[in-house]
């Protein structure tokens, strides 16, 4: 019998023939280490890794354990009280036990019909802006598949059942939220080398080198830290301030034992009569307003005709270890507009206040309004809360018992609140962005950190004095005592209403600091005119967003409705930077034009050059 011939072409197929059926998942294959040079780096990536355990051993203080041992107890008492209120009721503990088991059904049968080769829709995926899932095996890998989605329904299933949570007071079940998000990002499989696979596969790779190098990375953190871990987000040796940072020109022309005030070199023939003041945080450095030239909102509102002063805060040493709110106000707000009154002879300014700074600069308006002291004309807010009874993300950090204990750290280390402790605050609100993202970076892929200046100015952290600290804390988050009127400084009662001038709110839609919503409660609180806008993206970048970028939107509505949710809802949204609005706002504030103004030839002389000295203080030192 002579062999069947292959057809080639389809037609001549049998007419009942099917296609194929789809093939079976496979796993990709993953390379073969070299065995003997894989178990030499694993022995000294171990001896590294164990000499920086060593270290934090040796680093933690007992104010350090106390401090732990207190987080723990807290945490375990929150927790206890969201399970106790399952306990209460069993139908919901079962009928919660049963959604989480249908879905892991659900999650079997999905990965069943994909290791047969069928099309299967994911049961759970990661949100939008979740960058730890990127790697094409989470999604193409059957094994890696299954990991992420069973650890996001389990993780989105805690994070419900908290939300869900009754008959716990809603400070206790934001802290549950919170600490819940905490440990199910630290358990996240793409923090682990086995089970993330861009790491496993670079590990087979390089026969064990990156955790070698990640280990190095990990020991020279802890050094660096004294025994505490200081995760490097940025290449700190990148940037330098009046190199390639802070490189505005301008002159220190006025200083005291709390600021600095920085006037800017004019760019213009002409400039507005209003000299314009800004009092940044003093939780960060003040040259977020003044990164790169590209960014810098100071290089920008000066090319636009005002003449910048800006206040470089001092970094407290034990000096000023026992300076208050009020001091703050006195020798900060006060200082500095005596200060711009002989460098330009001009008694009137427009003032900015950034973040605290800005709550300052309501504070500082409130006591003017009833001293009848009128210097400040207009008022600009970035990112400011003045009432902070829907205060965003740092809530879960403020009540008595977590304050008394911060009180006592303070008190360990002489008065001041390391610039450490507040970093670590806020790096956990982002725990996924700012740590765990390097944690895989640093130390699962042995790669350096990249050079990025929003993230060097992050990681330049300031000290905090504890009496204006824990003042601010109790007033503002704990009381709400500016808001409602009951807040005392300089002799004085403080009342938002009685101030009059213009005011421009500006906030950030996804801003976790200081909520819109939050700012926009300000509109009810202060007795002028009130612009109101909603910029795009969050606390820094919403802010920083130079016209020339073209990123993001911004939101405005001349209505006032009752909550900022129906204000967002009637807003019109418009491409782009929200600085043209704001100029555009101020410019009718700002008096005529005049001869640009030079440090120095006014009534104070120049002391030095910006960024000036105050600023270059590291915490460490």
């Amino acid at each position: 019998m002579s062999p069947r011939k292959k057809s080639s072409s389809p037609q001549s197929l049998p007419s009942e023939a099917k296609a194929a059926p789809p093939e079976p998942a496979k796993a990709p294959s993953y390379p073969v280490p070299d065995m003997g040079a894989m178990a030499l780096n694993l022995i000294q990536a171990a001896a590294l890794g164990q000499k920086a355990a060593r270290l934090m051993v040796g680093g933690e203080d007992s104010g350090s354990i106390g401090s732990a041992m207190n987080d723990a107890r807290r945490i375990g008492k929150t927790m206890l009280d969201v399970a106790t209120s399952y306990v209460k009721d069993p139908l919901k503990l079962v009928e919660a036990q049963a959604q989480l088991w249908n879905g892991y059904i659900d999650l079997l049968q999905s990965t069943t019909r994909k290791l047969i080769g069928q099309e299967a829709t994911p049961i759970v995926q990661p949100a939008r802006a979740d960058k730890r899932f990127k790697d094409p095996d989470w999604q193409n890998n059957v094994v890696f598949d299954l990991m992420k989605q069973s650890y996001l329904l389990a993780s989105q299933w805690l994070d419900q059942q908290v939300r869900g949570t009754e008959g716990v007071d809603e400070h206790t079940r934001k802290k549950a939220e919170f600490y819940v998000k905490q440990f199910a990002n630290a358990f996240s499989p793409s923090n682990f080398l086995l089970t993330n696979p861009e790491v496993l596969r670079t590990t087979l790779q390089s026969n064990g080198e990156n955790l070698v190098l990640g280990m190095q990375h990990l020991l020279e953190d802890v050094e660096r830290g004294h025994g505490k871990l200081q995760i490097q987000q940025t290449d700190m040796k990148a940037f330098e301030l009046g190199r390639n940072i802070a490189l505005t020109p301008g002159k220190v022309v006025f200083q005291n034992d709390l600021i600095q005030l920085l006037q800017y070199e004019p760019t213009t023939e002409k400039v507005h009569k209003r000299p314009l003041l800004i009092f940044p945080p003093w939780i960060n450095k003040y040259y977020i307003l003044d990164l790169t030239p590209e960014k810098s909102f100071v290089k920008w509102a000066v090319g636009e005709g005002f003449t910048v002063f800006v206040v470089s805060w001092v970094n407290p040493d034990a000096r000023q270890a026992m300076i208050n709110f009020e001091s703050y106000m006195i020798d900060g707000a006060y200082a500095a507009l005596g200060a711009v009154e002989k460098a330009t002879g001009e008694k009137e300014v427009n003032a900015i206040g950034y973040c605290i700074g800005g709550t300052l600069l309501a504070s500082t308006l409130a006591h003017m309004a009833a001293k009848k002291d009128d210097r400040i004309k207009s008022a600009t807010f970035f990112a400011t809360q003045v009432d902070f009874t829907e205060a965003g993300d740092l809530q879960v950090f403020i009540d008595e018992e977590q304050i008394a204990g911060l009180e006592h750290q303070m008190d360990v280390h002489g008065g001041l609140l390391e610039g450490s402790a507040m970093a670590s605050t806020f790096n956990m609100l982002r725990s996924n962005e700012l740590i765990w993202s390097y944690v895989v970076n640093n130390y699962l892929l042995g790669r350096e950190p990249v050079p990025f200046d929003l993230l060097y100015w992050n990681a330049d952290a300031t000290r905090m004095p504890a009496k204006m600290h824990l003042f601010y804390l109790r007033e503002c988050y704990l009381r709400n005592n500016l808001a409602e009127g009951r807040m005392v400084l300089g002799g004085e009662k403080l009342d938002l209403s009685k101030i009059k001038v213009p005011i421009y709110l500006q906030s950030s839609r996804e801003d976790h600091i200081a909520p819109y919503n939050s700012v926009y409660k300000a509109t009810r609180l202060f007795g002028g005119d009130v612009k109101f806008i909603v910029a795009g993206s969050g606390h820094i970048a919403g802010v920083i967003n130079p016209p020339s970028a073209r990123k993001y939107q911004y939101w405005t509505n001349d209505a006032r409705p009752q909550s900022a949710k129906d204000w967002i809802e009637g807003a019109e949204e418009h491409p782009g930077s929200w600085w043209g609005d704001w100029e555009s706002w101020l410019k009718p504030l700002s008096g005529p034009m005049v001869p640009a103004r030079v440090p120095g030839d006014g009534k104070l002389p120049v002391l030095e050059n910006a960024p000036g000295s105050y600023v270059l203080v590291k915490s460490g030192e």
